[in-house]
Parts: C-alpha cells; structure tokens; sequence
C-alpha cells in the first residue's frame, strides 16, 4: 500500500520506487496500483510510443491514431442510435427521401 500511496503522489518515478523496494518485473507496480489505488490505470492501451524523429512521420503517425479513434467512435454513435432506436420503437436517423411532417414549420425564402 505504501508503494501505491508513493506512486500516486507522482513524486517519484515507477522505476525510482521499483529500485528503493526491490521489485522485480516491469508491471508490478502498476499491477498493484490497479488493485489498490484511487486512480484510474487502464489495461491494454498502448501509448504512441517513443516520438519519432521526422515531424512528418510522427505527425501522420498522430493523425493515423486520432483517424483510428474516430472510427471507434462512429461504431459506438451507431450503435447507440440502434440500440435506441429498438428500445424506443423510434427512427433517430431519417432515410434519404424521407418526407418532412406537415405540421414542420417550413424555411422562409
């Protein structure tokens, strides 16, 4: 719990802490923050890695990131507006063609 409490305070770094209390293995520390801590650490995200050299590369490494995580979205959106849409017995999204309502209030030119 002490090693937890020291992580978190963000004074010292995983590897300082690792050293000073002889722990082994590159994740224990964050293993254990996982079971005993107050903050979030999630599993399986991997980070960009080390930054490139090339600004142009990085920068379409970042982009090609960002473009991953946009995707992830849409897929969510959809699948919100479906499960919606079941459960309400509503239409979110409006087919192509679909006619407005008579009682819309129609644009004025």
């Amino acid at each position: 719990m002490s090693v937890v409490r020291e992580f978190e305070k963000g004074f010292t770094s995983k590897d300082t802490i690792q050293e000073k209390y002889g722990i082994g293995g590159n994740s224990m520390v964050l293993d254990w923050c996982r079971i005993y801590g107050k903050l979030a650490y999630p599993h399986g995200l991997k980070g960009n890695g080390r930054r490139m050299k090339d600004p142009e590369k990085q920068r379409i490494k970042d982009l090609e990131q960002a473009l991953k995580m946009a995707h992830l979205k849409i897929k969510a959106y959809e699948k919100l507006i479906e499960v919606t849409e079941h459960n309400e017995g509503i239409d979110i999204i409006k087919k192509d063609g679909a006619k407005q309502s008579p009682n819309s209030p129609k644009r004025k030119k």
